[in-house]
């Protein structure tokens, strides 16, 4: 008899101890430490293997935008030794070998159920128990139910009439084949400039005879300075991991070589802020965002910053005028996810790149071969959507969540998230996000948050098996006190300027509320912190 077993009586009644939807790194790593307590686990996947956004994001050109050596988990020192990146910035290819590797490893696949898609979830306060149900005509029940659903895993499709008529290939970046798709000789047209786009463009232009890139909102990218791993400095950076990962603890992105600033933009002069500049220019990544500390609070500061990228990109593209459009007037650099890029700006200077402007002049509608944009039809062959998801509460759309008292999570969030801490709701109980609206989560290096929450869902539900205490509810005064600090927070900053999928711009109707927490890692593991000690404040244990 397992431990859960002889403390748990529902846990006798349910098929599970606890059901995980998703099997990309955070479901991954909430199995191997749930079966560590002694559960009966299962995780359900879409996906036909492991890896999560790292499954379904195989476009030209997707690598993650933090480095290798901290985007990789942390919890197993013996494999974050042995395991050897090959390039600074760990490429789809790679990320998904990392992915298949920890599955092996850990002997994950036994537990996971592949090709499944789940419809509904749904509480029943007499059993204790959450009742799923999948596209395959399975019901199990299991006692605690865990999202690891991702924040970019529900692709959306543009609202322009006649997309569904285009003829030709029509290939989502979210959602791209698995076998090897060629552009050479084609005629392509991709609708979206954000950082999937800005990854696959100068590819595609390598390939295609002509690339039409139909730009609505121009967006800030930096140089990634993207290249091979030395195996010298990966042995330096592996001699340190653990001193390295407990910095990374105690800064805003959860990124060690990105530590809080110290100096307002104010605090030198026009020469020495200029060269403060060249230096993250030149140092690529991030670090432009770490320069100083009114950068997303100062929108003079912010301005300095964003002109210094503008003359940048002037400089790269010899036409002018496709420079200007190519600039970003209409947001704070920083408020909008920060693009990293290979050569993006100077492929507009090949002679079979085209940037049409959709912002003046929008798309009117597709045709079975072009997209026609005013009276102007520009034929195409295959047709690349970068438009991006529904981002962080997507999944509340895609899945049938129903808690305590009919509450349809769908229906709760409609006006925005509402969560404690981003990692559980209430009138959801013993229902855990992991990395959830409202949590640092794709503000900050995603593999470290992802960690984090697995040990606190962990945690608590460690605490449920003691007798008495199976069901954990969260207190609504506590979730509602966290939804005011987070939406505070955001409000205190430049964030809420940009119509960014943050606030869920992206998505016509969706509340425009800003969904990530943006006070920063430390901040946000210390209140953790502070909640635990105080004897999980804001959480109720009951029989």
């Amino acid at each position: 008899m397992s431990p859960i077993d002889k403390h748990h009586t529902s846990a006798q009644q349910n098929d599970f101890d606890a059901i995980i939807i998703g099997a990309g790194f955070a479901g991954m790593y909430m199995l191997h430490k749930l079966r560590g307590q002694g559960l009966r686990v299962r995780v359900y996947e879409r996906g036909d293997d492991v890896g999560g956004t790292w499954y379904w994001n195989r476009y030209p050109g997707a690598r993650c935008d933090l480095e290798s050596m901290d985007y990789s988990y942390s919890f197993d020192d013996d494999l974050q030794q042995d395991w050897d990146w090959q390039e600074k910035y760990g490429t789809q290819p790679e990320l998904l070998k990392y992915a298949s590797h920890v599955a092996d490893r850990f002997k994950l696949r036994s537990d996971i159920v592949f090709k499944t898609k789940i419809r509904s979830a749904r509480y029943n306060k007499e059993a204790q128990a959450w009742t799923i149900t999948t596209d395959q005509g399975d019901a199990v029940s299991t006692t605690h139910l865990i999202l690891a659903t991702g924040n970019l895993s529900t692709p959306q499709l543009p609202k322009i009439k006649g997309v569904e008529s285009f003829s030709g290939r029509r290939l989502h970046t979210g959602a791209w084949p698995h076998d090897p798709v060629s552009f050479k000789g084609r005629r392509v047209g991709i609708i979206g400039t954000g950082s999937s786009a800005i990854q696959a463009i100068p590819i595609i232009a390598d390939q295609a005879e002509h690339l039409t890139v139909f730009q609505r909102t121009a967006n800030f990218s930096i140089p990634a300075r993207h290249g091979p791993l030395s195996k010298a400095d990966s042995k330096a950076y592996k001699a340190r991991y653990t001193e390295h990962r407990a910095t990374a603890k105690e800064t805003p992105f959860g990124i060690a070589k990105y530590k809080t600033p110290t100096r307002s933009c104010w605090d030198v002069d026009d020469t020495e802020r200029q060269n403060i500049y060249e230096k993250a220019w030149a140092e690529g990544g991030q670090a432009l965002l770490f320069a100083f500390t009114d950068l997303l609070t100062d929108s003079k500061a912010n301005e300095t910053a964003a002109e210094f990228v503008r003359e940048r990109i002037r400089k790269a593209v010899n036409d002018p005028a496709v420079a200007e459009l190519l600039c970003p007037k209409d947001h704070p650099i920083g408020t909008k996810r920060l693009c990293l890029d290979s050569s993006y700006y100077e492929t507009y200077n090949r002679g079979n790149v085209s940037l049409i402007d959709v912002k003046n002049t929008p798309i009117s509608h597709i045709e079975a071969d072009a997209v026609v944009v005013g009276h102007d039809r520009y034929e195409i062959d295959d047709l690349v959507l970068a438009t991006g998801y529904d981002a962080m509460t997507g999944v509340a759309r895609d899945m049938d969540i129903v808690g305590e008292g009919g509450m349809d999570l769908a229906r709760l969030w409609a006006g925005g998230p509402q969560t404690y801490l981003g990692l559980m709701v209430a009138n959801f109980p013993n229902m855990y996000m992991i990395t959830g609206p409202q949590s640092p989560g794709v503000k900050s290096q995603m593999i470290l948050s992802i960690e984090h929450h697995v040990e606190l869902i962990a945690a608590i539900i460690k605490k449920a098996q003691i007798p008495g205490s199976a069901t954990v509810r969260v207190e609504q005064d506590a979730q509602d006190g966290w939804v005011e600090h987070n939406n505070a927070v955001a409000d205190s900053t430049l964030y809420t300027e940009a119509a960014s999928w943050y606030m869920g711009s992206n998505i016509p109707g969706k509340a425009q509320v800003f969904m990530p927490y943006v006070g920063g890692v430390k901040r946000y593991r210390a209140y953790c912190d502070e909640v635990i000690n105080d004897g999980w404040r804001g959480l109720k244990f009951s029989a």
